[in-house]
């Protein structure tokens, strides 16, 4: 499982490609702009965090509640008499095993409940902290519309100069291969 399946430990891409942000940060916005996309940065950081911490709480109460729950039917299944033998319509007599150890609750089911369960309230709360981040930092830069309008141009200048230099590395590996030989 990569890490970039969680929300809160993915990284930014590659230094190339961080560098040239970088440059085009410098070149293309103003001071304010820049602000702006920080502020909306830091807004999907919170969000994500914020979702995943809330996720982990839940998947945590989730499994407590689901043991509770276990160990009360355990416990009831327990307290009940059960039949020992069953009759059947030609006389016979069977025996019926005692299933009741097989059913008791285990320290392996808790630990593999709090894992799952933790860890899917993590992934969602993450993946739901990131669509909030996502569409409040939307909110901070289109709250601006000339702002928006450099933001805009500055993004597609800089996805301009990545595709070009994905090209001029395409076009320097002639050996290149899609199946490696």
């Amino acid at each position: 499982m990569s890490t970039d399946s969680l929300a809160l430990l993915r990284k930014n891409a590659g230094k190339e490609i961080s560098a040239l942000a970088e440059d085009h940060l410098k070149h293309d916005l103003q001071p304010s702009d820049r602000d702006l996309l920080k502020s909306a940065a830091s807004k999907i950081g919170t969000h994500v965090t914020i979702g995943s911490a809330v996720g982990l709480a839940l998947g945590a109460f989730l499994a407590f509640r689901i043991r509770k729950t276990r160990t009360q039917m355990f416990n009831a299944f327990r307290a009940h008499e059960k039949p020992t033998h069953v009759k059947f319509a030609d006389g016979r007599e069977e025996a019926i095993p005692d299933v009741t150890p097989y059913l008791k609750p285990t320290a392996v089911g808790d630990i593999a409940a709090y894992t799952f369960l933790g860890f899917g309230g993590l992934f969602i709360g993450g993946e739901i902290g990131l669509l909030t981040g996502g569409g409040s930092a939307r909110r901070t830069i289109t709250g601006d519309p000339e702002a928006k309008k450099r933001i805009e141009t500055a993004f597609r200048r800089f996805r301009a100069d990545v595709l070009r230099e994905e090209a001029d590395t395409l076009d320097k590996m002639q050996s290149y291969s899609l199946l490696g030989l």
